[in-house]
Formats: C-alpha cells, sequence, structure tokens
C-alpha cells in the first residue's frame, strides 16, 4: 500500500527530481525543441505563402493564356475576314478582267467581220468589172456584125453570169 499511499519523503524526493528534471529541460532542452518547433512553423508558413503565390500565378498564367487564345482568336477571324475580303477582290477582278477580254474579243471579231466583209464587197466589185469588161469586150465583138445579134448575146451573157 506504499505505491497507493505515498510517504512524505518520497513526495518530496519526488518533487525535488522533477524540479531537478525541470530545470535541466528549460536550460538546455526547451529552447532547442521551442526553435525546432518555430522553425517547423515558419516553414509551414513559407510553404504556404509559396503554395498560395503559385496558386496567384497559376491564376495569372490561366488569365495570361486565355487572353492570348481571345488575341489568337480575334487574329485568327481578322485573317479569315482578310482572306475573304482578298478572295472577293480577286473574283470581281477576275470577271471584269473576263468581261473586258470579251469585250475585246467580241470588237475584234466585229472588226474582222467588217474587214472579211469589205473585203468579199471588194472582190465581188472586182469580179463584176472584170465580168463587165468581158461582156463589153464581146459585145464590141458581136456589134459589129448584127444590132439583134448583139442583143441576144448580151442576154446570154447575163444569164451565163449569173449562174456562175
Amino acid at each position: 500500500m506504499s505505491l497507493i499511499n505515498p510517504g512524505f519523503g518520497l513526495v518530496i524526493w519526488m518533487t525535488l527530481a522533477f524540479g531537478i528534471l525541470l530545470f535541466i529541460l528549460a536550460k538546455f532542452a526547451w529552447k532547442p525543441i521551442l526553435a525546432s518547433l518555430k522553425e517547423r512553423e515558419d516553414s509551414i508558413d513559407n510553404a504556404l505563402q509559396a503554395a498560395e503565390k503559385a496558386r496567384l500565378a497559376m491564376e495569372d498564367l490561366k488569365l495570361g493564356n486565355e487572353k492570348l487564345l481571345q488575341e489568337a482568336k480575334e487574329e485568327r477571324d481578322m485573317i479569315l475576314k482578310e482572306a475573304r475580303r482578298l478572295k472577293e477582290n480577286i473574283m470581281n477582278e477576275a470577271r471584269e478582267k473576263a468581261g473586258v477580254e470579251t469585250k475585246n474579243m467580241i470588237q475584234g471579231a466585229r472588226e474582222q467581220i467588217i474587214s472579211e466583209k469589205n473585203a468579199a464587197i471588194a472582190e465581188i466589185k472586182n469580179t463584176i468589172a472584170s465580168y463587165s469588161i468581158d461582156i463589153a469586150e464581146k459585145v464590141l465583138r458581136e456589134e459589129l456584125k448584127d444590132k439583134g445579134k448583139q442583143m441576144a448575146y448580151a442576154e446570154k451573157l447575163l444569164k451565163e453570169s449569173r449562174l456562175n
């Protein structure tokens, strides 16, 4: 029962041993333990601050990426708009050029037709003149003979030249 009810001397010796232990711990152990706890607390705070900075940096990067993405989309839209405008310009220029070339071709064909028509008319005139000279020559040869024959011969020549 002495353990359940400690004696007065045991309580004093235990208090004295506890006090010495407390003094030794306070002198040598508390400062390093508190310093290590303080250091641990500081490292945890630093880690939390670094994590917060990293989170903010990630948000900034995300915003920057979204901004770059938006700018890229706007630039893409602008490039597409410019490409459509250039396509329309090229198509309009091609249409205008085709119209001008068509008009030039039609004008050239008209001029060629007129030229060929004039050449044909000139050839017909030359042929008629040649026939007229031939007829006049033949009429003059026949004129010396008989008037009736001359008229019949002229009509015959006219009929022959119409057939040709």
